[in-house]
């Protein structure tokens, strides 16, 4: 830690800090189970570029035996931090996330090997490596610092990127760090397209996101974000997110797609994709994410403006699908609301009339999260639903 909040632009780098040294803490984190680095410290101190998430495994010690030191809890973890600097990450933004554990020397005589794992998570590949240091070679602060240096070294290989740390060794570059029967041994999986949706549909990975356009060089604060099927893709969709995104000189345009239904199975894979395809074409960007219901957007997507229409804005405040609990409903909006989330309101034609959210009655305390998309900035009566009719589908 100490490395890296010392390097210059820290507060531009870093998304988060996470040290769960306990194996409660470890498990409640990953029971919720990060261009973006997530990455895992060692407590004297592990250093990156790039944007971090940092998240620790705890060193082994006489309570803490084997499950915590191995492949499989970095990849844990590796995951972990992944998704949480998807969650945490400026819109635009690829993201990392990197897991390390480590068994290092300690006050008492350790009876197994001195080693670390660290492993990088990224939307299309998964990478680990594993060394065991030689026993008694070194102290607890060269092993801190070996390990440290490791995995500067195995991050910034992704991004092939110059680095320099400031250490008390003055200046120390990532090289010969390991002696000669200190070689690590490293696996690489690397996911294809399908295998990356699967992974949102299963939960492991909270979204995927295609980024259509051109890069993003301007940096945005917030997406304004149009979910919906998009079965078919039309032009009143595309209007309306134009319309809605020209409020905000400051998000990026979303479109957003659930693969899981709240009353209907999954989409399928192929189904995705042939959505896809259309933004593809389109050239617009879209998030495929795994949440169907907008308090769970609302965590996915922290600070976003959503984009509805008056049907969707009078079911959310509507007791009805709330159990019929008017303190539920209050509840549950007040948390999207604590997160910055936003609802930009577009009128709908509801049973055969027109209306806007000033026709709406909002509770006081919401009031402030909805907001009208003017009729005369955007109406356009085009239903997905009768387009697929009109093209026998």
């Amino acid at each position: 830690l100490g490395w890296l909040l010392s390097v210059r632009g820290a507060s531009g780098t870093i998304l988060e800090v996470v040290v769960p040294y306990s194996r409660a803490s470890m498990a409640q984190l990953l029971g919720k189970a990060s261009d973006v680095i997530g990455l895992l410290l060692t407590p004297d101190g592990t250093v990156c570029t790039d944007r971090a998430l940092m998240v620790r495994y705890p060193c082994d010690s006489g309570v803490n035996k084997h499950p915590l030191t191995s492949k499989q809890a970095a990849e844990d973890m590796s995951l972990a931090a992944y998704n949480r600097a998807l969650k945490l990450s400026g819109p635009g933004l690829q993201v990392m996330g990197v897991g390390f554990t480590g068994s290092l020397a300690s006050s008492r005589p350790k009876h197994g090997d001195h080693r670390f794992y660290v492993s990088t998570w990224t939307h299309n590949c998964l990478r680990t490596s594993h060394v065991t240091l030689s026993k008694g070679l070194r102290s607890r602060e060269e092993e801190d610092e070996v390990s440290s240096c490791f995995l500067l070294k195995f991050v910034t290989n992704k991004y092939k990127q110059p680095i320099l740390i400031m250490s008390g060794l003055a200046n120390l570059m990532i090289i010969g760090i390991l002696g000669e029967p200190e070689l690590p041994e490293e696996s690489t999986e690397q996911f294809d397209e399908d295998q990356e949706l699967q992974q949102v549909i299963d939960g492991q990975v909270c979204m995927k996101v295609y980024h259509f356009p051109a890069p993003v060089e301007t940096n945005f604060n917030r997406k304004v974000i149009l979910p919906g099927s998009f079965n078919p893709l039309h032009e009143g969709h595309l209007k309306l997110l134009e319309v809605a995104s020209s409020m905000y000189d400051d998000g990026l345009p979303f479109f957003e797609i659930s693969a899981i239904n709240a009353d209907k199975p999954p989409l399928s894979i192929a189904e995705i994709k042939r959505r896809v395809e259309q933004f593809r074409k389109a050239g617009k960007n879209v998030i495929i994410s795994n949440q169907p219901y907008f308090y769970k957007k609302a965590e996915l997507f922290p600070g976003s403006a959503f984009i509805i229409g008056a049907d969707t804005a009078a079911r959310l405040v509507n007791p009805k699908y709330y159990g019929g609990d008017y303190n539920r409903m209050l509840e549950i909006l007040l948390e999207c609301k604590s997160t910055g989330t936003i609802f930009l309101v577009g009128g709908r034609m509801i049973e055969g009339v027109f209306k806007a959210l000033e026709d709406l009655v909002i509770p006081e305390e919401l009031s402030d999260m909805f907001i009208s998309i003017p009729e005369e900035k955007f109406r356009m009566d085009i239903s997905s639903t009768e387009l697929r009719k009109s093209q026998g589908l």
